[in-house]
């Protein structure tokens, strides 16, 4: 019999099977969850920042969500498949919550866990909220943060066994307004880019996404978030990403319920606009299932990851 302290420092008596049993199960969850933290600035200053205290807050929801307040030192964290099983794509995610907080475990962290499984490098960014007291031009920090994610593994991708040419990004809510704004902006490069590296992701998955800040369809507060109160119209224009579409948008998923109180109409006029300019559009439309349902819609047994597996093997499959 073998013996090990318990929490309380009380010997307990485990046959060497149940031993086994025991280190697993301790040692589980670290090895799910194996994953590694980069600032995404690194010893470089943060661009468009004002100095100030990090007030970051991490919160855990009464319903099980993780919330992430005040970010002002975004991060990139990487979930990196098992040796063997890696397919060469690498995907960004955006996790959602209208420019105000990051719901980063069911529509972050987890996420990233089911893409490494699946052969995908996945990459949460932490991304700056937007802020007056620690931006200097907040309409812009969050673009920032995203496309310095994508020049980050774009520039690794050797180093991470990613293919340069397959990377893309995802976004929930907020985060898919993020997403697509990347996908739709990558010309105004928002950052020092030295290596000229591309900024323009090889595809987007946007689920169940603000798009638009038309008052008709649009998410008011992630609007007033990222641009302030009564913002002039051209600034609406220019961050209503359906009508940023261009021949060089990437092929997009769209994944939203009909019965979302951020409009499906939003995925709608960017399937639309994305099917105008003759790009690749894949989707998942739920009749039901409201927002923020992050993996798992529960009133449907259509797992969307695996409809976006498959897109995604489709759309590179002509590359192999």
């Amino acid at each position: 019999m073998s013996q090990v302290l318990n929490a309380s420092n009380k010997v307990i008596d485990f046959s060497m099977k149940s031993m086994l049993s025991f280190v697993l199960m301790a040692f589980l969850p670290a090895l799910i969850s194996a994953q590694t933290v980069y600032p995404l600035y690194g010893v470089q200053s943060i661009p468009n920042s004002i100095d100030g205290p990090d007030e970051e807050k991490t919160e855990m929801g009464d319903e099980g969500i993780l919330r992430i307040s005040k970010v002002s030192r975004p991060t990139l964290t990487a979930y990196f498949s098992e040796k063997g099983k890696a397919t060469g794509q690498g995907v960004i995610i955006c996790p959602g919550g209208g420019y105000g907080i990051l719901a980063a475990g069911h529509e972050g962290a987890d996420v990233a866990q089911e893409f490494a499984k699946r052969g995908v490098a996945a990459f949460v960014l932490k991304y700056r909220l937007p802020n007056d007291e620690t931006m200097i031009n907040k309409t812009i920090g969050p673009l920032q943060d995203a496309q310095k994610a994508i020049q980050m593994v774009r520039e690794s991708a050797k180093e991470w066994n990613i293919n340069p040419e397959q990377v893309g990004i995802l976004g929930f809510s907020a985060g898919g307004h993020l997403a697509s704004t990347a996908g739709t902006h990558f010309h105004q490069v928002q950052i020092e880019n030295p290596k000229e590296s591309s900024l323009r992701p090889d595809f987007m998955v946007l689920v169940y996404p603000v798009i638009s800040f038309d008052p008709a369809i649009g998410h008011s507060g992630s609007a007033k978030n990222l641009l302030g109160e009564n913002p002039p119209q051209e600034m609406l224009d220019k961050f209503s990403n359906e009508k940023q579409v261009s021949t060089d948008t990437p092929p997009t998923y769209l994944v939203h319920a009909k019965d979302d109180r951020v409009s499906i109409q939003n995925s709608y006029v960017f399937e639309m606009a994305l099917k105008g300019k003759g790009i690749e559009v894949g989707t998942t439309y739920f009749e039901t299932g409201g927002h923020g349902f992050g993996m798992v819609n529960p009133d449907s047994n259509i797992f969307w990851m695996d409809e976006v597996e498959n897109w995604i093997k489709k759309l590179f499959a002509p590359l192999l």
